[in-house]
């Protein structure tokens, strides 16, 4: 069985509503499992961040919120959103909660999870903030670790790499 298509995946937005990742065809993406009560939280200032430096050269951000790790993502998509607004000013895109681990893992990471890091993991996230950077053309070109930080040079070059424009 092959794996659809990352631009033909269906996923909701978080408040509803198809996320519609055709649209980011011909974009580069860097999809990251988020939470709102995780040691790593602070990562979505260095996301936004990064959304906007590279965004007027066909970049987004894809936030996935996922309740997976210790609970630490709780909340309803109306509190997530809140959150993400009213502590680190985000503007970038984010879909439904939803499972990247396990029999209920999402299609979006079934297609994402074989991709290797630098220490070659491939497999199970791990943790929240894990980063899967995805080209123009749909390929899942790089994954970084949760406790890489989205502004690392190695995160930076990679989406230099791929950017469409």
């Amino acid at each position: 069985m092959s794996l659809p298509s990352f631009h033909d995946i269906e996923i909701d937005a978080l408040q509803g509503g198809p996320a519609d990742l055709a649209q980011y065809r011909g974009k580069a993406v860097l999809v990251v499992n988020v939470a709102s009560k995780c040691g790593l939280t602070p990562q979505y200032a260095a996301l936004e961040k990064l959304h906007e430096r590279y965004a007027p050269r066909g970049f987004t951000v894809l936030g996935v919120p996922c309740n997976q790790f210790m609970g630490q993502e709780p909340g309803s998509a109306e509190e997530i959103a809140a959150f993400c607004s009213a502590t680190y000013g985000v503007t970038f895109p984010m879909t439904e909660k939803t499972d990247v681990n396990g029999e209920a893992r999402h299609p979006l990471y079934a297609g994402l999870v074989d991709t290797p890091d630098a220490e070659g993991h491939t497999g199970d996230i791990r943790w929240n903030f894990e980063k899967f950077l995805v080209a123009p053309d749909g390929r899942v070109t790089a994954r970084f670790n949760p406790r890489t930080e989205p502004d690392a040079a190695e995160v930076t070059a990679a989406i230099e790499a791929v950017l469409p424009a």
